[in-house]
C-alpha cells in the first residue's frame, strides 16, 4: 500500500495515534483494564495489521514520532520496540509462538514505571535515589505485575523479568534457550529505540550513532540483524548528503546503507517546497550523515513526502 490521498495519510496517521494513545491508557491504568492480557493481544493484532498495509510508512511515522517529541514517551517506545522486534523476528525466521511473546513482552516490559518514564522524559535533572530504585526494581516488578493481571505466557513473563540482565550479553544465541535469545533481542531493541528518542536533558542521537552503538561488538548477530532489517538510517529519519543537501529517509532499499530518499533543502539552508525522491543505491549524492531530528528544524508536509513513495515502493521488492 502507498499513501494516494491526503485522507489516507491522516486516517492511517489516526489508527497509529490511536493504537499508541491506547497502549498508554492500559499500561499507565493496568489495574483498571478488563482483560488486560487479551487486550494486549489485541493492539498487537492491531499493529500488524498497520505493518502489513506498508512496513516502511509505519516505520516512516513511528520514527518521526519517536524522534521529535519527548512526550508520552514510555507508549511510543513500547510500540517502536514492539514493531522492531516484529520485523526481527520474521527475519530471523523466529516461530509464531516464541514472535509472540518476544512482542507481547516489547509492548509491557516498562509496565511497572510508565508514569515514572513518562517523567523521566521531561525533567532535566538526574533521576532521584527514589526513581533510581524504582528503574532498579521495574523488571522483576514488572513481571510479577503482569502475572497478576493474569499473564500466563512463562516466556513473555520471563523477557520482561530479564531485559536489563547484563549476563544475557554473553550467550551463545546458538545454543541459549528460547528466553536467552529472545529477551537478548529485546535488550538489543530497547536501546536502540531509547538512543533516538529525546528527552528534556538531552537531544535524540542521531540513526547512525545509534546503531553504530549497538554494532560496537562486531560478533553480536542481533545488532547487524536490526541494522539490515531497519538499515543504518531507518525510514522517517534526517540526513546530509555528500553535496550538503538536506533529506528524509523514505524507503528502505536493498542495500541497507542506500536508501531512497526525499530531498527537501538545499546546500544553502533553503527549504524546497517540493521535495523530490532520489535513490542514493543509484546515483549520486550519497548520504554523508544522518542527523538527530532535534538538528532538522523544517516544518515538512509528510503527506507529500510519502506520496513520493508510491514510485519507490514500486522499485522495492516487498
Amino acid at each position: 500500500m502507498t499513501i494516494q490521498s491526503e485522507f489516507e495519510y491522516e486516517d492511517l496517521l489516526s489508527l497509529w495515534s490511536d493504537l499508541e494513545s491506547g497502549l498508554g491508557v492500559i499500561l499507565t491504568n493496568p489495574d483498571s483494564t478488563q482483560e488486560f492480557a487479551h487486550r494486549v493481544l489485541q493492539y498487537d493484532r492491531w499493529m500488524q495489521g498497520l505493518l502489513q498495509r506498508d512496513p516502511d510508512v509505519a516505520l516512516y511515522l513511528l520514527f518521526q514520532l519517536a524522534g521529535n517529541s519527548p512526550v508520552g514517551y514510555s507508549a511510543s517506545h513500547s510500540l517502536v520496540c514492539a514493531v522492531l522486534c516484529h520485523l526481527m523476528a520474521s527475519e530471523l525466521g523466529i516461530s509464531k509462538p516464541e514472535r509472540d511473546s518476544l512482542v507481547h513482552a516489547a509492548l509491557t516490559m516498562n509496565i511497572a514505571m510508565t508514569t515514572l518514564q513518562d517523567a523521566l522524559a521531561t525533567q532535566t535533572e538526574k533521576p532521584t535515589i527514589e526513581q533510581q530504585d524504582m528503574i532498579r526494581a521495574h523488571t522483576v516488578k514488572g513481571s510479577l505485575m503482569l502475572s497478576n493481571l493474569g499473564v500466563i505466557d512463562s516466556l513473555w513473563l520471563d523477557i520482561v523479568s530479564r531485559h536489563h540482565d547484563d549476563t544475557i550479553d554473553r550467550a551463545d544465541l546458538r545454543l541459549a534457550p528460547p528466553a536467552t535469545r529472545l529477551t537478548r533481542i529485546l535488550k538489543v531493541v530497547d536501546r536502540y529505540a531509547a538512543m533516538i528518542s529525546p528527552r528534556n536533558s538531552r537531544t535524540g542521537r542521531s540513526a547512525t550513532e545509534s546503531a553504530r552503538s549497538i554494532l560496537a561488538d562486531k560478533s553480536d548477530e542481533v545488532g547487524h540483524t536490526l541494522v539490515r532489517v531497519v538499515g543504518l538510517c531507518p525510514p522517517g529519519t534526517y540526513v546530509r548528503l555528500d553535496n550538503d543537501e538536506l533529506a528524509v529517509v523514505l524507503r528502505r532499499s536493498e542495500q541497507h546503507n542506500h536508501p531512497y530518499v526525499a530531498i527537501f533543502g538545499s546546500a544553502n539552508g533553503q527549504l524546497n517546497p517540493n521535495p523530490r525522491l532520489h535513490n542514493t543505491a543509484e546515483r549520486s549524492p550519497r548520504i554523508r550523515a544522518a542527523l538527530a531530528a532535534s538538528s532538522v528544524r523544517a516544518r515538512l508536509n509528510h503527506f507529500h513526502i510519502l506520496r513520493l513513495g508510491a514510485y519507490a515502493a514500486q522499485q522495492t521488492p516487498q
